[in-house]
């Protein structure tokens, strides 16, 4: 199976931001940031294997700013690295203020997908073809989080099994 380039499965996911999407506070919930970002990593993930693929775990989404009603928001998606039937992607939203042309860098995720066959079975994925040094970085950073997640679903297991 030929590796597939990081640039190949890049994608931006832009939403306007609208009333309904906020929460009582004035500012847009959560659960609409993170459903786009879910929705942007999938892209991104399918787009690397080519084949559907579902959400198996959410390592961590950071809140960093509040984004308003009327601010445009985009969605960056990167396959960060993959394993056998699994990629991890990484999003990291910004909002721009359409008025004044400001954009901040607003909330960020990892989550890891798993392709899938036409019966719902985990499929091989291409190998991850990294060609920069900041592809690289990401790559290496996102093992770790691997090792960290395979670690904890152990030790899990061993609580569980004593328990």
């Amino acid at each position: 199976m030929d590796g597939r380039k990081v640039s190949e499965s890049r994608f931006v996911l832009s939403k306007m931001m609208e009333p309904q999407d906020t929460n009582p506070f004035g500012s847009v919930h959560g659960g609409v940031i993170m459903k786009n970002i879910d929705v942007a990593g999938a892209v991104a993930a399918m787009r690397h294997c080519r084949s559907n693929a579902v959400t198996v775990s959410v390592d961590r989404i950071d809140f960093i700013e509040p984004v308003r009603v009327g601010e445009l928001v985009l969605f960056k998606a990167t396959v960060n690295a993959v394993g056998r039937t699994s990629m991890e992607v990484g999003v990291r939203v910004e909002a721009e203020n359409l008025l004044t042309g400001n954009v901040r860098y607003v909330a960020s995720a990892y989550i890891t997908f798993v392709a899938v066959d036409a019966h719902g079975k985990p499929c091989p994925v291409p190998p991850l073809a990294v060609e920069t040094e900041e592809e690289a970085r990401r790559c290496a950073e996102a093992a770790l989080r691997r090792e960290t997640r395979l670690t904890l679903r152990r030790a899990e297991a061993a609580s569980q099994a004593k328990g």
